[in-house]
């Protein structure tokens, strides 16, 4: 049973020769784009000037989820969190941003700029973990 573990490790290395299965370019092409899933927070507010003050604030040094608490228009007010989500789940441009958003922190957080517009608003996302 022991010698199992080390087979279960190498099959990332197969796929990298490119003789795999097309569906393992296409596990690759999706890892490269941010997986499946990320934790999200953000921003959202309905009109346009609010989020801009938004913004600056994040710009003059705030933590998000300070900003998040005084600006988002959102139910999910702890600090514009909104946990794991999925592609799929999201509206479309928010999902584009949030995939294409780099991993950082609430303290020194990398964010949409300008915000991103929805049918609910506009959005200033930041990106936790990707998955």
């Amino acid at each position: 049973m022991p010698p199992k573990k080390p087979e279960r490790a190498k099959p990332a290395g197969g796929a990298k020769s490119g003789a795999g299965k097309g569906d393992a370019k296409e596990s690759a092409a999706k890892e490269k784009k941010g997986g499946t899933a990320v934790k999200v927070r953000h921003i959202l507010c309905e009109k346009q000037s609010k989020c801009l003050e938004a913004l600056e604030k994040l710009k003059a040094g705030q933590k998000f989820p300070d900003v998040a608490a005084a600006y988002s228009e959102d139910k999910a007010r702890q600090g514009g969190d909104l946990g794991w989500m999925t592609r799929g789940s999201m509206v479309g441009p928010f999902q584009d941003a949030a995939f294409a958003l780099p991993i950082s922190t609430v303290n020194s957080p990398i964010y949409t700029d300008p915000p991103i517009k929805t049918k609910f608003g506009y959005h200033i996302i930041m990106v936790e973990g990707k998955k």
